[in-house]
């Protein structure tokens, strides 16, 4: 596999700065991957018309929390605190933005709460001893740690409403389940009403997800480890639809992954809480997803090498053509697709 063979040119114009007005006013392209046909005519509020009692839509529900704190060092200089995973009561891995990172550096935050190193866990990042719990703190001072393409940050109250699902609802992500963006209350409303039953999983998003695709990757077949959980009673309603042949339609790539994790060789769902590395790319054979809700994807990303084996790379890398002439918005707060 050649990353490379996944990459293609993007204007800079079509990177989404911002989310649309209505969350469910994004366009939305719609790919058969059996008939390989692509209309691209359509707005993310006709979902519906594509979807009918037949399918089981699954959604992420993990939570972004603004994780930056900004603050300074006894010293005076500049400092910054990332809060990635939670170790213990107060204890947490952060990626550390400040210069003489050592263990036992202190940094003092807004709410008089204060960070102590304590020793380094990976090249970039600490095990960090806070005050009191960090959380309080960054629900009220605390950042949202959009991707770095996303230039327009400065109305963080903007961003902390529009860049969460409206389902969000499990605290631990650093990034959004993107393809979750365009859902209303409204529509999600709509779509019960027709008879579509709605199950929810949880993957928290890593950093890693803004992580460039490296040759390590490629070679051991793994990525980032991202935490998931499905509950027991989650994992047998959704064993049981796929029993009655109804299609499982994951919503997004983490939810995608969440599922195909696992998903056990007999195709039997599993619940459980634990860390998982897949990384899914061409020839994959898909094991519980029937169909795909996906926004577009980075060139030369995992995410694409996922999309791209679910309706084969030829198809996509089309479908992206046709999205790039007809000036569809790209990433986070882009368009989405629906691949059936």
């Amino acid at each position: 596999m050649k990353k490379n063979s996944y990459n293609y040119h993007l204007p800079q114009e079509l990177i989404a700065q911002e989310p649309n007005t209505k969350r469910d006013f994004s366009r939305l392209m719609v790919i058969d991957k059996r008939k390989k046909t692509i209309d691209a005519e359509h707005h993310f509020f006709d979902l519906p018309k594509f979807l009918d009692k037949n399918d089981v839509l699954v959604f992420n529900n993990s939570k972004v929390f603004p994780a930056r704190l900004l603050g300074q060092k006894q010293s005076g200089g500049k400092a910054e605190v990332f809060l990635l995973t939670k170790i213990n009561k107060n204890g947490w891995e952060c990626l550390i933005g400040a210069h003489g990172q050592k263990p036992g550096l202190t940094i003092q935050l807004p709410n008089q709460l204060e960070a102590v190193l304590k020793k380094q866990i990976h090249k970039s990042t600490w095990q960090v001893t806070f005050s009191k719990n960090p959380l309080l703190t960054a629900n009220k001072y605390g950042l949202v740690p959009t991707p770095p393409y996303i230039k327009k940050t400065k109305n963080q109250k903007s961003i902390k409403q529009r860049y969460q699902t409206v389902y969000a609802k499990k605290t631990g992500s650093a990034a959004a389940p993107t393809a979750g963006l365009h859902f209303t209350p409204q529509l999600i409303s709509k779509l019960k009403k027709q008879g579509i039953n709605i199950e929810y999983v949880t993957l928290h998003v890593g950093l890693g997800t803004f992580a460039p695709l490296s040759a390590k990757n490629i070679q051991e077949k793994k990525l980032h480890a991202e935490q998931v959980e499905i509950n027991t009673l989650t994992a047998k309603k959704l064993n049981t639809y796929k029993k009655q042949g109804k299609n499982i339609v994951a919503v997004g790539t983490t939810t995608a992954r969440t599922l195909e994790a696992m998903t056990n060789s007999q195709g039997i769902l599993k619940s459980g809480k634990k860390k998982v590395d897949i990384f899914i790319y061409s020839p994959y054979k898909f094991k519980f997803v029937d169909k795909l809700i996906t926004n577009f994807h980075l060139p030369e990303s995992s995410l694409l090498m996922l999309v791209g084996a679910f309706a084969s790379k030829k198809l996509i890398l089309k479908a992206y053509d046709k999205a790039i002439k007809n000036k569809y918005r790209f990433f986070s707060f882009g368009d989405g697709m629906l691949i059936k």
